[in-house]
């Protein structure tokens, strides 16, 4: 059994200053059973640059830019062949920097991001003399925008073969589409101000990042979704539906709006809730998508599914993202799930150094084709062929459900009030979300009155959302929105329904303006009384909205959490809501929510993670009168004191150094019925496991996300892996031992890299320090046999603790599993 705790690369002892010259050799990379890998080209950098985009023409023959500079094409040998035989020639047309391309019907399109040639934008070359090169270029339509490596990214042909869809970053303005799938009145919807640490991308509003589909000539534009952050490529499946592998926020890691990669389910009319800083929606609000799987940290890059790949079923039909800073190819398996999809990754590709770009599985021998490069590194073109004994038959598997058909049908043009108003109480979110866009691309008029007047709770809530976007600021709106709202019962209501109800009446603020006086105390009279559930996403919403009204009573409430909670994520969630906090302080609460900024002085995050706390003390201050200041003046001047983090008040004395034998007597018994779940999920802070993992959507994400361990390990296995961390590492996380030619080694992961340099995280509670590495200096390479994990973190916890945190963790976060004392 492979542990999931720890990160791990790869395993050599050749000489490693090589690659600072050719391709990552073959004997350094991992690739999943059966398949085998092949390096047919390593790129002269010096003459040739380093490739980021990849398509294949009708000859079988693969057409890749470098990132700077021209366009090359490779005729590879047969499968079988020496890698020798390879074919590369630069091709003769001034074109290039492209960051997509794609052949079609003798014409090869390319997106290029930054200033040369026409600029940013949508190009088509064409052989016009029948020479087999291309003679002629347009620009078929240009981008505003900046140049940057969240501009324009990949371009892929549509199912109809009649179209094109183009992906753009958050750096590249919507250009005024003809069109539009989403409705055009998107905005922040934040009730309080961003906070901006470094402020990359401080001035960048919504929609975002963007998907757009045109003609083959690129005359006619239509915006199919928006709000993701830099989602570089996107694949079509079978049922003609888009998916795409979005990027996070590396700065923003450790706060509690980080979002890690993720791959999306593109909808049409979708909204992914990308906004800049601290503005980011989290993805239980429901005026936004959902992920299908969340990956972790990395730099996603080109995708590709493995259709016409000669490879076992399961493989034809996985979606396959690259992850270019930690040189990982994910297999992910993606399965429909009514109206939407679900998926699970299994690691297909790894190794270190790996900066994969681009996929391209051929058409003519139904190998996978794999290129590396990006930011100036060394580049390479490899294959991947099967080899195993399983049957590489054709796969034609998927199909669409009833649900999704009823989606599809929803997101065509013009799709009436009448159809899309029974689905409003879907219980299915993506079919909900397709009926909601639906209604708002209608005239207001002709379902304003339906939507005030709808009974059905869950139809109630989806259509006053809709109502609240849609309302274009009119504030007559507000009142009539709030009455609605009001005669929805809360108690009456589950899991996301309570959610949305909050969202609803936060969008009708942030459309609507500030509510009278009156409207406020009416509100914190209904709201208050509900702080706190065990929900502890919606907990924050309904804090955030009860400080927002004014609400005095939710200090003493939410106050104690900025200590008291678990995850640093959550404590800093909750330092922020109440940093605009006025009234409903008394001495005492000030003194231990400004005492809690010394203790967070040792948390650790992403570049601006010190700005993010220092502003929201700053914007706390401020709310202070002097006198309230002098009172706790000796909090306020306090110096923190620099130590290992800290997520807990309470002392922490070691217990017993717990072995697998000790335990798993009581193990069986340990887990029927009589465990805590509030206070497993306070153990799982208190090891510091939030730290690194994520769990429910909570906590950190340098290590791998334990959401779905209830699946894939007994108990026993569980804790076997928690109390042994180093006695089987998995091939997807874990720790390189660099040795240098002084003989000095450094212990981690490479994070990111540039040219000749390798950025390595050696310490997994402080993802933002780095150690950097010259290739050129490295000699030997070779696994870690110590778990990144550390040794020792349950010895702290009694025996009732540790049951506790193992039931959490097998519950899925789920407090009415029947493990759970009710």
């Amino acid at each position: 059994m492979k542990s999931f705790l720890i990160p791990l690369l790869f395993a050599t002892t050749a000489s490693f200053a090589q690659i600072a010259t050719q391709a990552t050799p073959v004997d350094k990379i991992k690739v999943a059973k059966g398949f085998k890998v092949e390096l047919l080209y390593s790129v002269p950098k010096e003459q040739e640059g380093s490739w980021v985009s990849m398509t294949q023409d009708d000859q079988g023959r693969m057409l890749c830019s470098d990132q700077y500079g021209a366009l090359y094409r490779i005729t590879p040998p047969a499968i079988g062949g020496s890698p020798g035989e390879t074919k590369v020639e630069k091709l003769s047309i001034d074109f290039g920097h492209c960051q997509g391309l794609l052949y079609h019907a003798g014409a090869l399109y390319g997106v290029v991001n930054d200033d040369a040639y026409q600029g940013r934008g949508l190009y088509r070359c064409k052989d016009t003399n029948g020479d087999d090169q291309f003679d002629a270029v347009e620009l078929l339509r240009s981008f505003p925008g900046k140049a940057g490596e969240h501009g324009p990214h990949g371009v892929v042909l549509g199912p109809d073969g009649q179209s094109l869809y183009v992906m753009c970053g958050n750096q590249t303005p919507e250009p005024s589409c003809e069109t539009s799938r989403v409705p055009r009145h998107w905005a922040e919807d934040q009730l309080f101000p961003m906070i901006l640490g470094r402020g990359f991308m401080r001035d960048v509003l919504a929609p975002g990042g963007w998907l757009a589909k045109t003609d083959l000539d690129g005359k006619k534009w239509e915006l199919i979704n928006t709000g993701t952050r830099n989602t570089y490529d996107i694949a079509i499946n079978r049922n003609g539906d888009i998916f795409g592998f979005d990027a996070d926020m590396e700065w923003d890691t450790g706060m509690p709006w980080y979002r890690p990669t993720r791959v999306c389910f593109m909808q049409s009319g979708g909204e992914f809730g990308w906004r800049t800083c601290s503005k980011k929606w989290p993805a239980r609000w429901e005026d936004s998508l959902p992920a299908v799987v969340d990956i972790g940290p990395g730099s996603p890059t080109g995708v590709a599914f493995g259709y016409g790949a000669k490879f076992p079923s399961k493989y034809q039909d996985a979606l396959y993202i690259c992850d270019w800073s930690y040189g990982k190819m994910y297999a992910v398996h993606l399965n429909p799930n009514g109206a939407g999809y679900s998926g699970t990754t299994e690691e297909f590709m790894s190794a270190s150094p790996l900066p994969l770009t681009d996929i391209e599985v051929s058409k003519k021998d139904g190998a996978m084709y794999v290129s590396v490069g990006g930011r100036k590194v060394q580049s390479g073109l490899y294959r991947v062929t099967y080899t195993g004994a399983e049957k590489s038959d054709r796969s034609d598997k998927l199909g669409s459900s009833d649900l999704a058909k009823v989606r599809e049908s929803l997101e065509k043009e013009g799709a009436s009030v009448q159809a899309a108003w029974p689905h409003l109480s879907s219980a299915d979110r993506h079919l909900r979300f397709a009926a909601r866009i639906a209604l708002e691309h209608q005239p207001v008029a002709s379902w304003k009155e339906k939507a005030l007047s709808e009974t059905n709770p869950r139809a109630a809530l989806t259509a006053l959302m809709a109502l609240a976007r849609s309302s274009g600021g009119d504030k007559s709106f507000q009142q009539l929105i709030l009455a609605a709202l009001n005669k929805i019962d809360f108690k009456s209501l589950m899991g996301l329904d309570r959610v949305t109800l909050i969202r609803d009446y936060m969008l009708t603020f942030t459309r609507l303006g500030e509510p009278d006086a009156a409207t406020k105390a009416e509100l914190i009279a209904k709201l208050n009384p509900l702080f706190p559930t065990n929900d502890t996403g919606l907990n924050r919403d309904l804090a955030e909205l009860l400080v927002y009204l004014g609400d005095a009573g939710i200090v003493a409430k939410a106050a104690p959490l900025v200590n008291d909670s678990p995850t640093q994520e959550e404590q800093i969630d909750y330092a922020r809501i109440l940093r605009f906090a006025k009234t409903g302080w008394t001495k005492e609460l000030r003194t231990d929510y400004f005492r809690w900024f010394l203790r967070a002085a040792n948390y650790k995050g992403g570049a601006s993670f010190d700005l993010f706390i220092g502003e929201i003390k700053q914007d706390a201050l401020k709310t202070m009168t002097e006198e309230e200041k002098i009172a706790i003046k000796d909090v306020l001047d306090a110096k923190p004191e620099i130590k290992a983090p800290s997520f807990t008040t309470k002392p922490m004395n070691f217990v017993k150094a717990w072995t697998l034998a000790d335990l798993e007597k009581s193990l069986g018994v340990g887990l029927e019925g009589n465990r805590n779940f509030q206070n497993g999920r306070n153990m799982f802070g208190a090891a510091t496991c939030f730290a690194c993992h994520r769990f429910n959507n909570e906590g950190g994400a340098v290590g791998p996300d334990l959401t779905s361990v209830a699946g894939k390990y007994s108990p026993r296995d569980l804790l076997e892996h928690i109390l042994e961390p180093s006695k089987e590492i998995s091939d997807q996380y874990g720790s390189t031992v660099f040795t240098k030619k002084d003989g000095s080694t450094v212990i981690g992961r490479i994070a990111n890299m540039k040219e000749n340099i390798m950025m390595v995280c050696t310490n997994m509670m402080d993802p933002n320090n780095f150690t950097n590495v010259d290739a050129r200096d490295v000699v030997k390479t070779e696994e870690s046999k110590v778990s990144m994990m550390p040794l020792g973190l349950m010895f702290m916890l009694k025996e009732n603790d540790i049951f506790d945190l193992m039931s959490y963790l097998l519950s899925k976060g789920n407090p009415d599993d029947p493990m759970f004392v009710k």
